[in-house]
């Protein structure tokens, strides 16, 4: 059975269990153009992917961000215990996109490995280990069922945090919710 999207378009959209939560504010202020409020301290973790075309409509000091290829946060645990430990953090979002260059990254070997040597200065062979070595550490397959996955993970590592899985659509620039399965 497939993970379902769902949209926000209302505050009646927002999932139950988030409403009165960072995690709706976030949707409240992207999807739905709250009005910004202060913030002293961050209320929310936010673990989004690299990707160059997402941005996130809130306001300053609302949440810690941690950009990554695909949201995968496996190389960033210990900056998220910081968010949590430190920062006290309680909710934590993981933000997949559609489209993204993480997904089938085998088929982008040629294209990362000539880019290295004409764009990085690297040598041919330098650069095919790199891809060889890490390619398969950042390979993420499907997005939503990543970002899923990555949920489910860091909810057993954290189990007092409240951890929500979303996909952010390119073409729309909205946030929806993965009805996890």
């Amino acid at each position: 059975m497939k993970n379902e999207l769902i949209s926000v378009e209302t505050l009646e959209d927002i999932l139950p269990e988030y409403r009165g939560t960072p995690i709706a504010h976030l949707f409240e202020y992207h999807n739905l153009n709250r009005p910004f409020e202060s913030y002293a301290k961050a209320k929310l973790l936010i673990g989004m992917c690299m990707d160059n075309r997402k941005h996130l409509h809130i306001p300053d000091n609302f949440a810690f961000i941690i950009r990554s290829g695909g949201a995968n946060l496996r190389s960033s645990e210990f900056k998220v215990s910081f968010a949590i430990a430190i920062g006290g953090v309680q909710h934590i979002v993981l933000i997949a996109h559609n489209h993204c260059g993480m997904v089938n990254l085998s088929s982008k070997k040629e294209e990362f490995i000539q880019g290295l040597v004409d764009h990085g200065g690297w040598d041919q062979k330098a650069a095919q280990d790199h891809f060889y070595q890490f390619s398969p550490m950042f390979e993420i397959g499907n997005e939503i069922e990543f970002v899923s996955s990555e949920a489910k993970r860091l909810r057993l590592k954290y189990p007092k945090i409240c951890i929500a899985p979303l996909l952010y659509k390119v073409e729309t620039n909205k946030l929806f919710f993965i009805q996890e399965q």
